[in-house]
């Protein structure tokens, strides 16, 4: 940490300012009883960081498990520390907007309260939803009511779904190692996220917007309090956007702008982002409001204050990803692959010192990489590299022809003295994928994995690496986060659901299944109708292509969820068979939430 400004402790002042008062009772229960968030779980994070944690780290640690309700400026508030996201809150004529609503109806309820508590029982006149992640809609329940109007960026349920709900399984599954689930929070496990101190696990909901915010200097008037906004397409999130309230002077950059280095490619797995676009973004955000801006908040971390600090701040981070843009394309049209590329990736040295660029929650590693995969893809031009053995077979042969697992094992071990920990990974990773019951194999590479833990500044790379020690140990039983809930569903449309079910269906098994079914929706006016072809679930109006449909039901939208989780039409007019309906749920393949990445 030499490069970095040890002596510098506004981060620490920006986070204290304005403090209010928490919760008086820590813990956040659901109504089953089990623990959805604990305020208290990361007080040990203090003093000087000890041998099991990087020092960086360790400061970023100290900031983000702050917790409680914190005064911005005049009529501005925000709720940190209950969540891995925040709450912002600003007040109206009558009442409160709200902005983002956290991962969980609980955490989000709870929040809401804090502010209830200190400032009156104001209601909620309306909801911003900054963009499509889960950490900032989930909890929308736990807010507001079905009159309450909700503004987000135009695509938001597109991709809020896309993410979540199609590739909700994998991406929770991966999700399970970047936040740590499972991990003791303690000094040698988990200190955090980077990006927050962790992620609540209660109920999850969504609603549909009632209002699509589509275009840059878009403006509302909310019981009296103006906004401003600024649309961001494919920066934090493919649907995002910042706003601005000019009788505040106060800017929310949404996720665009936080206190760490962000992601290009998340580790959980997402669409990559536009480093470039981003950039551009920060830069006409500084454009349009920095010089009317006297505090900056996000929906992570803590605010900054003073228009000369703020406009630093925002030119840092927009330099950044400017610079990762250009310089992986540079060295990449050179003939550099992405893994190079982010082996010699540098910083100029004015960046290098700046706290709020450090990557504790994306890292210029993978972030490179990310940068070269949206240009060039998976595939690096070598022909070697085309058509690859899958994990295990490849593993196979790796420890045939480097001796057998005795060999391997035993050069490993001197690897791990000798400090080569990403050396040690790579072979004993191979010896456990070839045979997964070596007992020395993985524990070697726990122990490997566990010490680049230890080391990360990059609080994901702990996670993930400590995670996946534990689990070539001691598998951990995790809770899943239940994406896909009724009230979740609900939000969707008929084409989502029907997406939804297409992701699901055994393709090799429904390959010679015909089944074709018309939906008529009497609260949609529209008659819909899936057909399974050569394996595939079509779906569109009715009325197209050849096939005669073998069922028509006569439902709801809200009684298609009911159809799809039990089979049965109960009481639903139709006409054909309804054992249609079975024979296409039976086509459908189990979701894992627990598949094995460590382990084959």
């Amino acid at each position: 940490m030499t490069e970095l400004d040890d002596a510098n402790d506004s981060d620490f002042a920006d986070a204290d300012r304005g403090f209010l008062g928490t919760l008086d009772d820590p813990v956040v229960t659901a109504a089953d009883g089990h623990v959805v968030w604990d305020c208290s779980k990361f007080d040990f994070i203090t003093g000087d960081a000890p041998d099991t944690a990087n020092p960086s780290l360790w400061r970023q640690g100290k900031l983000t498990a702050k917790h409680g309700l914190y005064e911005l400026t005049e009529g501005v508030y925000q709720v940190r520390g209950l969540d891995l996201s925040n709450i912002s809150l600003v007040e109206t004529d009558t009442g409160v907007i709200v902005i983002d609503a956290l991962t969980s109806n609980e955490t989000a309820a709870a929040a809401l309260a804090l502010y209830r508590k200190h400032r009156g029982d104001r209601p909620v006149k309306a909801l911003i939803i900054t963009h499509s992640h889960v950490d900032h809609y989930g909890g929308t329940a736990g807010l507001v009511d079905a009159d309450t109007p909700i503004y987000a960026p135009a695509g938001f349920l597109e991709h809020a779904v896309s993410e979540n709900i199609y590739a909700g399984p994998a991406m929770g599954r991966r999700a399970n190692y970047i936040y740590a689930a499972g991990l003791p929070a303690e000094p040698a496990g988990q200190i955090g996220v980077g990006l927050g101190i962790s992620i609540s696990n209660g109920t999850i909901s969504l609603h549909a917007p009632t209002i699509d915010v589509t275009h840059t200097g878009q403006e509302a008037l909310i019981d009296g309090v103006r906004v401003v906004f600024q649309v961001t397409p494919g920066t934090e999130a493919p649907a995002e956007m910042n706003f601005f309230f000019p009788d505040h002077r106060a800017l929310c950059m949404a996720e665009n702008a936080t206190h760490t280095l962000h992601q290009i490619l998340t580790l959980r797995g997402a669409e990559v982002r536009d480093a470039r676009a981003w950039s551009r973004y920060l830069g006409e955000a500084l454009r349009l409001f920095g010089a009317d801006t006297d505090v900056v908040f996000a929906s992570h971390h803590w605010p900054t204050w003073g228009t000369d600090r703020i406009t630093t701040y925002l030119r840092q981070q927009r330099d950044i990803y400017a610079y990762m843009h250009d310089q992986t394309l540079r060295r990449m049209n050179q003939g550099q692959i992405g893994t190079e590329i982010a082996e010699e990736f540098t910083l100029p040295p004015a960046l290098e010192r700046v706290w709020n660029v450090r990557g504790y929650y994306g890292s210029f590693s993978h972030n490179v990489k990310g940068i070269y995969q949206r240009y060039l893809g998976w595939y690096d031009g070598n022909p070697a590299h085309l058509w690859s053995y899958p994990p295990e077979q490849e593993a196979t042969r790796y420890v045939e022809f480097m001796g057998g697992a005795e060999q391997v094992l035993e050069k490993a071990r001197k690897s791990l003295a000798d400090g080569d920990l990403r050396w040690t990974a790579t072979v004993t990773s191979h010896v456990v994928f070839a045979d997964p019951d070596n007992t020395e194999g993985r524990e070697l590479l726990a122990a490997a994995l566990e010490k680049l833990g230890h080391g990360a500044e990059n609080a994901l790379w702990r996670n993930i690496y400590l995670r996946g020690a534990q689990e070539l140990r001691d598998p951990p039983a995790v809770r899943a986060p239940e994406f896909a809930s009724r009230e979740v569903l609900a939000a969707l449309t008929v084409e989502q659901m029907f997406n939804s079910l297409g992701a699901r269906i055994d393709g090799p098994r429904a390959a010679e299944a015909q089944v074709c079914i018309d939906w008529v929706f009497t609260d949609l006016g529209r008659t819909y109708r899936t057909e399974l072809s050569h394996g595939a679930l079509i779906h569109d109006d009715a009325g197209y292509g050849s096939s005669e449909p073998g069922l028509t039901i006569t439902l709801t939208k809200s009684q298609l969820i009911t159809v799809i989780s039990t089979g049965t039409l109960d009481s639903l007019p139709f006409e054909g068979d309804p054992g249609v309906v079975k024979t296409l749920l039976s086509l459908l393949d189990s979701v894992d939430h627990q598949f094995p990445l460590v382990l084959p």
